[in-house]
């Protein structure tokens, strides 16, 4: 167990919170398998008498693919406990940009997504545009990515569309590697376009916004959980959130140890386990 703070104060401030927040994919699982030691310390959270959230950048799925997957691997969800970028970038859209056509570079499923919460979409589930000039262009993590969509993306956008992304993380990590993310995409329309998006999803303080309001729960009640330096953790610096980096998943040790002080963790962990280690003296 490795720590920026001795075991007693992140034991203390562990204890204090009552939200707990937790990146999904690489933090509490990896592809298709659980991490035992999560299962068992949000088991024993809820016991105690906490809150939990789980919170995943990858836009990708819905939630209800998210609430099955969690059921499925252990986890024990409700829908109040679950929230994607995909949500937080329709409540802007509808909050901010109502009324206002998109053309999504997105899956089928958050097309559907996007549709549930009444955005008009300038194109079909499979990206084809309908010839309705859309007045933002929105890009995500995409397993179905075409040429012809990442195209029309870019002319939309030098044609003065408005750019938006649903989160920045470069690599989703699977049980087989890294695959390239929604922050790899928008790299690529960036390059070609000169435009670099509005992100949502983690670091953003929307995000934060949204947790308090579905949670009930202030910031300084908050704790992050992630494996990314630049998404989970940057949410807790960024908004004064306890921030806990967990080595399960996209980040190593070296990669903390070559970072600012400023952007490290408040607590650095091999495992959720130790969590549990710190929190009542036991491993879970």
């Amino acid at each position: 167990m490795l720590t920026y703070k001795d075991s007693a104060a992140a034991s203390e401030e562990l204890l204090a919170k009552k939200l707990f927040v937790f990146d999904m994919d690489g933090t509490i699982y990896l592809g298709s398998r659980p991490f035992r030691s999560a299962v068992r310390f949000i088991n024993e959270l809820r016991d105690d008498g906490r809150k939990v959230i789980f919170f995943t950048n990858n836009a990708s799925h819905s939630p209800e693919f998210y609430l099955e997957k969690l059921e499925k691997l252990g986890f024990s969800p409700s829908r109040e406990e679950l929230c994607t970028s995909g949500d937080v970038t329709c409540a802007f859209l509808n909050l901010h940009r109502r009324g206002r056509s998109v053309y999504l570079v997105g899956t089928p499923e958050l097309y559907d997504h996007f549709r549930g919460y009444g955005i008009p979409l300038a194109c079909d589930r499979d990206g084809n545009w309908n010839g309705t000039k859309p007045d933002i262009v929105i890009t995500s993590f995409d397993t179905t990515l075409t040429y012809a969509k990442l195209e029309r993306a870019c002319t939309f956008i030098r044609n003065g569309a408005e750019y938006l992304s649903t989160h920045p993380d470069f690599n989703c990590p699977t049980e087989a590697g890294p695959v390239p993310d929604s922050g790899a995409i928008a790299a690529f329309v960036e390059a070609s376009t000169g435009k670099k998006p509005l992100y949502f999803g983690k670091p953003s303080s929307m995000v934060v916004d949204m947790i308090s309001e579905i949670s009930g729960t202030e910031k300084q009640d908050m704790v992050v959980f992630g494996d990314r330096m630049y998404t989970d953790i940057a949410l807790g610096k960024r908004n004064g959130i306890l921030s806990v980096l967990v080595l399960t998943g996209e980040t190593t040790l070296p990669d903390v140890e070559a970072a600012a002080e400023a952007d490290r963790p408040d607590i650095l962990l091999e495992s959720l386990g130790n969590a549990g280690e710190l929190m009542w003296g036991k491993r879970m």
